[in-house]
């Protein structure tokens, strides 16, 4: 295990985004579980929206007084070969999960839970990676209140993947989801919805005239190679056949049927947690390399994000599953217009024609129509951007999700 790096915040950064009566409810709920220890545990530093908002997550907490760790399994590759499997089947794949594949996933859980040598009061646990950890670390620490935190959607799980966890399952006090539906297939007697969130301060979200001078040269699209004067469709996400890439591609030809000058860039990390990322993207890159309007961009700084998300006439987010995509409510913060998938937690922060677009996951003629509608009509993207950066503003950010994390604790305790 080893100790993850967390951000330089506190709380103060964060108030002149909130009214007073927010303010007040996330110091109350702080200081009602100051006196209590906390862990997270999950894969990776970087490259995902989970280790994104552990980062101020924890800076927070511990700035309001909740002692709190944030440590990062280490295991093979191998290791997470067998946790992408598991991550898609818990999404409905159903690719065999063999004995070999179990006795891996089952030695680097029990390797990790060994190395966890401070006893916590409580112990938040995220995604799949983690969960096989429980039994091992509840055996160790029986005062310990034990959170699973899924962030994927659960709506359809293969039946042989929760039997596979059901006795991790049963060993956790608390499952914790983007929303409701995603507990349903669960063996678990109650479920906690908390919303994920951005942090408005990092390099990805701030105002680019507020980049750092070590940031400013990412935040610059001159270093990047879509053309700022022509109409510009971005998706940003991992290159995962869940996020649909090749659909965004089929939606972006017939845009430019009648938007010739229409680009596309994709912007995407590799994170060390899914080896099935250069896969898809080899797949992107050959179906479109003979249109020069199409970027793949792949592990660019956060900066780059946020400028490529700045820059971007409509943002698109076409995935077929998706558990939150944290990549919408980054959009919206920026006053992008997004059009989306009416799946998993998109249409938590999509309301279909006020602050953006909502389209079937698969239906590439109303995904391109709402593109165009948007390229087209100026005020109208301007119009659901200004709504979508109040949704934001309201509901969708770090000291928010603070808040929610401090009841959950106060009430597994």
């Amino acid at each position: 295990m080893e100790t993850a790096p967390t951000a330089a915040r506190t709380f103060a950064s964060y108030e002149h985004l909130l009214d007073d009566e927010t303010r007040r409810t996330i110091r109350d709920r702080a200081a009602a579980v100051a006196d209590l220890s906390v862990l997270h545990v999950n894969t990776t530093a970087s490259g995902g929206g989970v280790a994104e908002m552990l980062g101020p997550l924890v800076a927070l907490s511990n700035d309001l007084g909740v002692a709190t760790d944030w440590t990062l399994m280490e295991a093979p590759d191998a290791f997470y070969d067998v946790t992408k499997v598991v991550h898609n089947g818990l999404q409905g794949d159903d690719e065999p999960l063999t004995e070999t594949m179990q006795a891996t996933y089952r030695e680097a859980v029990a390797v990790n839970a060994a190395a966890v040598d401070d006893e916590y009061d409580v112990v938040v646990l995220h995604d799949p990676q983690t969960l096989g950890m429980v039994g091992h670390l509840a055996e160790r620490f029986p005062e310990a209140r034990f959170v699973w935190r899924c962030h994927i959607d659960l709506t359809d799980p293969s039946p042989d993947y929760l039997e596979f966890f059901a006795d991790d399952l049963s060993a956790v006090d608390r499952v914790v989801v983007s929303r409701p539906s995603y507990a349903d297939p669960l063996p678990v007697e109650e479920a906690t919805v908390i919303h994920p969130a951005i942090d408005p301060l990092t390099p990805k979200n701030c105002p680019l005239d507020e980049l750092s001078a070590e940031d400013a040269a990412g935040g610059d699209v001159g270093n990047y190679p879509v053309d700022p004067d022509r109409p510009l469709l971005l998706q940003v996400s991992r290159f995962d056949p869940w996020k649909d890439p090749l659909g965004v591609v089929d939606a972006y030809r017939r845009v430019r049927e009648s938007v010739p000058d229409v680009q596309l860039a994709f912007v995407g990390g590799m994170p060390d947690d899914d080896p099935e990322g250069m896969e898809i993207h080899r797949k992107v890159e050959a179906e479109t390399a003979d249109d020069p309007s199409v970027h793949l961009l792949t592990d660019l700084p956060d900066a780059g994000v946020n400028v490529m998300q700045r820059t971007a006439d409509v943002v698109l987010q076409k995935s077929l599953r998706e558990g939150f995509a944290l990549t919408v409510s980054e959009a919206l913060w920026k006053g992008r217009p997004v059009v989306g998938t009416n799946v998993g937690g998109i249409p938590l922060q999509i309301a279909d024609g006020e602050n953006g677009y909502l389209v079937e996951p698969r239906d590439i003629a109303a995904t391109a129509d709402r593109c165009r509608r948007l390229l087209e009509d100026d005020a109208l993207a301007a119009r659901l951007g200004e709504e979508g950066r109040e949704t934001v503003r309201r509901r969708f950010l770090i000291p928010r999700l603070l808040a929610d994390y401090c009841a959950l604790f106060d009430e597994v305790r």
